[in-house]
């Protein structure tokens, strides 16, 4: 009996055998995305954000298309800026409006691709198009003379903005696709997961996108604008120390446009570094450290970010109209959109026939 005992306390001693073992419990489900109210009251901001910004741009369009007799090359540059911020309008901010309500992706895979390819094209062409006018507004401070080219160069350059935007954006067909699971219920969402074999592959592919879309114009257009900052002032100071009168009283109207540049310039840059910038730098965060964003910024801030960068879209023609108008028009009256028509009838104001004296924004 006590041999028997003695066996008895060791084999319960002992660790179970893997087959003794009860089976493991199941994997927690997923936790799938839901229509939240912060997500509520993104759709909504979003959708008077696309209204707001279609009606800005779209007056735009029309004020351009009404006078056929004189196109300048900043109004093609303003053009293009509207077609872009269109995009931006009808793809981006629907896209994203729908796809919080749905939640889940119901198009397809061929919508899946076609739609993000889109979205970056339009959010690729609005950073470009900025960028091809911080470049015309610094060769027509720093080389003024070189203004009969203007037209052609940009030309040149506007093509060159767009083409990268589509070409930049092929990688998005190939890298989103429809993913489906299950468990617990069928889900089906547009995504990149198992597009890249390993996490570095695709923080490096979200680091160029963010390179080309925020760091490089970025960096160009602060590089244009404070070349242009330093000749405003340095041609200021030449003119304070001039003691020709006559000399400056012909160049009465260039120190009031060059205040205007500065003014223009710096809102521009501030426009897109505000609106845009958080938007990024939370990205940044996620690309690196999924986790810790998750555990420490809420949903809702997530959502205010992107609506703030959506923004810029709205900003643009109100920029540009409002530091337009005064300078370049001789009246000013509303059309029936209620909006002002910034672009209409677009004159230069000059003394006498000097063009150094022309306004810098309106130079033909």
């Amino acid at each position: 009996v006590t041999h028997v005992t003695f066996i008895l306390a060791v084999v319960l001693l002992l660790p179970p055998s893997a087959e003794d073992l009860p089976p493991p419990p199941p994997p927690p489900p997923p936790h799938l995305p839901r229509f939240t109210a912060a997500a509520q009251v993104r759709v909504t901001l979003t959708l008077l954000l696309c209204a707001l910004s279609a009606c800005c741009n779209l007056a735009v369009l029309y004020s351009a298309s009404r006078n056929h007799r004189k196109r300048s090359h900043v109004r093609l540059l303003i053009t293009n800026l509207a077609v872009a911020d269109l995009l931006v309008a009808f793809v981006v901010m629907p896209l994203d409006a729908v796809w919080n309500i749905t939640v889940q992706w119901l198009a397809g895979d061929l919508a899946c691709r076609t739609l993000m390819f889109l979205k970056l094209v339009a959010m690729y062409s609005c950073a470009f198009v900025t960028v091809v006018i911080s470049l015309d507004r610094q060769a027509a401070v720093l080389n003024p003379l070189s203004i009969n080219k203007a037209r052609k160069r940009n030309k040149v350059l506007l093509t060159v903005a767009w083409t990268m935007s589509v070409v930049l954006s092929i990688p998005q067909v190939f890298v989103f696709h429809v993913v489906v699971i299950d468990s617990p219920k069928r889900f089906i969402q547009c995504t990149t997961y198992g597009s890249f074999s390993s996490r570095w592959q695709e923080t490096l592919y979200n680091m160029l996108t963010f390179t080309f879309l925020f760091l490089l114009p970025l960096f160009i257009m602060i590089s244009c604008y404070s070349r242009i900052l330093f000749e405003i002032s340095k041609k200021m100071t030449e003119d304070m120390l001039s003691n020709e009168v006559q000399l400056r009283r012909s160049k009465n109207n260039i120190p009031r446009a060059r205040m205007r540049t500065l003014k223009m310039t710096v809102v521009i840059v501030l426009s897109f570094m505000v609106c845009w910038t958080p938007y990024y730098m939370l990205g940044l965060w996620y690309w690196f450290c999924p986790a810790g964003l998750e555990e420490t910024v809420s949903q809702s801030l997530s959502h205010i970010l992107f609506i703030f960068g959506l923004l810029n879209a709205c900003l643009d023609p109100i920029i540009y109209g409002l530091f337009t108008i005064p300078l370049c028009m001789r009246h000013m009256y509303f059309v029936n959109l209620g909006l002002t028509d910034i672009l209409t009838h677009i004159k230069c104001i000059s003394s006498g026939s000097s063009k150094m004296s022309r306004d810098l924004f309106c130079v033909q």
